[in-house]
């Protein structure tokens, strides 16, 4: 009988390793979590969604790991909207990777790291992010924190770190709007476990 799921690893990286064997060992579809064409057009379509149903924003906050998500959505706005990337302080990919030029590796730990630590942003992800990503910001886990707890305090919102991350950048002044600008900001994932806010 064939395993239906394996959890192998901390990181990100100890997972895609476990999964490529796995495909060569089976000879199944591999689908990469944010560096295949697919899996950037799937992300896109939140962008499309997003559009469809607040047409008016100015700018977008789009928390970052791999960069499938910020790719897919930053490609369907292409600039239309201007998007920011978030990311945690001890997870800076996409920060170092604009930095150097390059996808490079970066340091991977922090409260977001089971969501948005893998060791450098996808090759096919640069180029899309380098044309249509109006910038990135690091915010700290502390942050992170804080803005989970206000999702759920005012609007009764469970978010993961990683999904609470783009939202940090806005409740911590990391991102100050301009007088006037519609701000969105993406909240996404599913890698949350109960939390005490008391």
């Amino acid at each position: 009988m064939v395993p239906i799921l394996l959890v192998e690893g901390d990181r990100y990286a100890d997972a895609l390793a476990a999964s490529e064997m796995w495909v060569q060992q089976s000879g199944a579809m591999p689908v990469h979590a944010f560096d295949q064409d697919e899996t950037i057009l799937g992300q896109g379509s939140i962008g499309a969604e997003l559009d469809e149903q607040a047409s008016d924003i100015d700018t977008l906050l789009v928390s970052v790991g791999g960069g499938g998500l910020i790719a897919g959505i930053a490609a369907w706005y292409a600039r239309r909207v201007k998007v920011i990337g978030v990311e945690p302080i001890a997870s800076p990919t996409l920060t170092k990777a604009l930095k150097a030029g390059q996808p490079v590796d970066a340091e991977t730990g922090g409260i977001a790291a089971d969501s948005l630590a893998p060791r450098r942003i996808g090759d096919r992800v640069f180029p899309i992010v380098q044309a249509h990503v109006d910038g990135v910001l690091l915010v700290p886990d502390e942050a992170i924190v804080a803005s989970q707890k206000a999702l759920w305090e005012k609007l009764r919102i469970v978010a993961e770190p990683g999904g609470a991350t783009a939202f940090a950048a806005l409740l911590s002044g990391t991102y100050k709007p301009r007088s006037g600008e519609r701000v969105g900001v993406l909240i996404s994932g599913g890698n949350t476990t109960a939390v005490d806010f008391a």
